[in-house]
């Protein structure tokens, strides 16, 4: 018996080790935020480079990248970068850009709830770069709060 829980005990300890522990996310710019949408993960091959995701708070937008130690450990000399997207946008809103080999980037909160969005990260190593997006993320406004914000809502 002593064997088997020797087992187990190993067992579930290397699958912590590799699975990768849960990162939690610390907003610096607003305390209060909710992931929306589902994580995007940014892949070499098998390797997860990083995690993308797109969060609501403080009346904003924010999008937000996570370069995992796994890969970080082996291209310290990245560049990471997040930025929010709206459907109807040219380009990038609210990008956020960290320092080489900054592991945890958000962006700078986009005024874009009224919009469809999505969160849009890079990671840089010398001539490679990874990125993607998440899923679009639409937000609409009850009928009668519209007016109140001076906003336009379609019925």
């Amino acid at each position: 018996m002593r064997k088997l829980s020797a087992v187990v005990l190993t067992a579930a300890t290397i699958a912590l080790t590799f699975t990768g522990a849960a990162h939690a996310e610390t907003n610096p710019r607003c305390s209060s935020v909710t992931q929306i949408g589902a994580t995007k993960y940014l892949k070499s091959g098998s390797d997860t480079v990083a995690s993308v995701k797109q969060f609501k708070g403080c009346n904003k937008n924010w999008g937000y990248i996570y370069v995992w130690d796994s890969w970080k450990a082996k291209h310290p000399g990245f560049d990471a970068s997040v930025a929010i997207i709206t459907r109807d946008s040219d380009g990038e809103i609210d990008t956020g850009s960290g320092a080489r080999g900054q592991q945890e980037v958000w962006s700078r909160g986009a005024n874009t709830l009224q919009y469809c969005t999505r969160a849009f990260g890079h990671v840089f190593v010398g001539s490679s770069r990874y990125d993607g997006m998440t899923e679009e993320r639409c937000y609409y406004f009850p009928i009668n709060s519209c007016s109140n914000l001076g906003l336009w809502c379609g019925v």
